[in-house]
Formats: C-alpha cells, sequence, structure tokens
C-alpha cells in the first residue's frame, strides 16, 4: 500500500529497485491510503496477512498533520495565531 501510487512509483527507490530488479511488480501495489480509507479497497482480510505501507509524504498529508497540531494547542490553549495576510 502507498500513499499515492503515481509519486510512488517516481519517488520511491525501495519500490523502484525491486521493481527494476524483477524482484516485484507494480501490481504488488495493493492500494493507496486513500483507496483504503474511503472502502473502494480492503486493507488487510485477516490477521495472517501483513500490509507494508511505503510514503513519499504528499502537501495534504503535512496540511492535515499541521491542523491536528494547531486543534490540539488550540484546545490546551497554547496556540499562537499569526496574521500571515497583512
Amino acid at each position: 500500500m502507498v500513499d499515492q501510487k503515481t509519486a510512488a512509483l517516481q519517488e520511491a527507490g525501495d519500490i523502484n529497485i525491486p521493481i527494476k530488479k524483477g524482484s516485484i511488480t507494480q501490481q504488488h501495489i495493493h492500494a493507496e491510503l486513500g483507496e483504503i480509507v474511503a472502502g473502494y479497497k480492503q486493507g488487510r482480510t485477516s490477521v495472517a496477512e501483513i500490509t507494508l505501507f511505503k510514503s513519499v509524504g504528499l502537501g495534504i498529508q503535512d496540511c492535515a498533520t499541521a491542523w491536528l497540531a494547531y486543534c490540539k494547542a488550540k484546545e490546551k490553549g497554547n496556540q499562537t495565531e499569526i496574521d500571515l495576510h497583512s
């Protein structure tokens, strides 16, 4: 499973090297993370299955993490607001 197949196939040496060596093929990438989360594809169907996740990092992941950190800080009252438009 990967965060985004196109990006993983372009950027991830730990996927591209085994593909070039013939150890695996692109078909070994079962799904993108979003497909699993949205229910379009199944994740593991038994405890015997092993999941390997390769993340190349997407901007939306950074935004979601930053938003979560901001919300947690705001809940605790220790956030700092900065006006980026002036």
